[in-house]
């Protein structure tokens, strides 16, 4: 497939620059439900999805958890201003850290830059990996944790600018799912966001099993794709962990013909990274730069929920590659028509 055949009509407007409920009720949002094999649409609430699994069926969630990655300091002499993006740490004992900075065509090897009010955290940029990213080090004689706890105590909620523009103290927690658990993301897996607690202790009660995997999540779903074919994409690589309990969980739940629902694309990719010829989940702890676009035949999950993405994301073609593209661009036609919220404040989507 063309990149080209991921557009669809689509207004700024749609992008939801924050929750439309507090945190206690985010699973009151707005859920569109399509069955793959049918076509068929439903209009819902998110806390109905309970009414299609029951017992022994498995939601499988990210639990990484957002770090505050966007930074904001002072080039040395000039004092010029200039933003770094975390992207990741590259080295703990080194304080290495992979950044984006803006305005790049300033910045060179050799130059320190200060953050926090009063400068007192230095980093020095030792390396150009491409023509807007740097590798950082970070100067600090502290303890690592004391290092981590001072860089986070600078950083800010790392929210899209094309989702908005200011960010809030409430970002903080809205940015943010109620079972993060592992630093390392620099966006959220958004899907993840409309689950409550009241929601989560119902889906106990049917007796409906949890796994948590992580994924650190990065910007390159954000990134646009720039080649007409497909195949000629490269995404970035994501940090990928499943271990033992988690697989033997999705896997037992296939064995017995149970329903696997991927919470997430971030989590779709990950499942699939690493599977056996029996379809089963293989446990894993390393880096992914699977591109999945149409036509794949997924291996692991049967049903997946997710938000819904701009035009042109690789997040949208990873859905499409699942739920079918003339089906899922139809439910996207259906969505703008009703007035869905995009992106990662809006709305949600169910695919069975």
């Amino acid at each position: 497939m063309k990149l080209s055949q991921f557009n669809y009509e689509f207004s700024s407007e749609l992008i939801a620059q924050e929750p439309e409920t507090p945190i206690y009720s985010r699973d009151e949002c707005r859920l569109l439900v399509l069955h793959k094999n049918t076509g068929e649409i439903e209009h819902k609430r998110f806390k109905d999805i309970l009414d299609y699994f029951g017992k022994d069926d498995v939601f499988v969630m990210n639990d990484t958890k957002v770090i505050p990655a966007r930074l904001y300091g002072q080039k040395e002499k000039t004092g010029a201003d200039i933003e770094v993006f975390l992207l990741r740490e590259l080295n703990r004992e080194q304080r290495l850290w992979d950044v984006i900075v803006e305005p790049a065509r300033k910045i060179r090897i050799g130059n320190k830059l200060y953050f926090g009010p009063d400068g007192s955290l230095v980093a020095e940029v030792i390396d150009n990996t491409t023509s807007r990213g740097r590798t950082l080090r970070f100067l600090f004689d502290g303890s690592y944790e004391e290092f981590r706890k001072t860089l986070f105590s600078f950083g800010s909620t790392p929210v899209p600018k094309w989702v908005k523009e200011e960010v809030t103290e409430q970002d903080a927690v809205d940015y943010q799912t109620i079972y993060a658990a592992k630093e390392g993301a620099v966006s959220v897996p958004a899907a993840g966001l409309h689950f409550t607690k009241n929601l989560m202790l119902k889906m106990r009660l049917k007796d409906i099993r949890l796994a948590f995997i992580t994924v650190h999540m990065s910007i390159c779903h954000f990134k646009g794709v720039d080649v007409e074919d497909l195949s000629k994409h490269k995404m970035d690589s994501e940090h990928v962990i499943i271990n033992e309990e988690a697989a033997g969980i999705i896997n037992t739940a296939k064995r017995n013909g149970k329903r696997v629902v991927a919470v997430g694309a971030t989590t779709m990719r990950g499942l699939e990274t690493y599977v056996t010829t029996y379809d089963e989940v293989i446990p894993f702890d390393g880096w992914t730069d699977k591109f999945i676009f149409p036509p794949y035949k997924y291996a692991v999950p049967n049903a997946i929920i997710t938000n819904f993405h701009l035009p042109y994301s690789t997040m949208l073609m990873s859905v499409c590659a699942y739920g079918g593209y003339e089906k899922v661009m139809a439910a996207y036609k259906e969505a703008v028509e009703q007035g869905y919220k995009f992106g990662p404040y809006g709305d949600a989507m169910l695919i069975l």
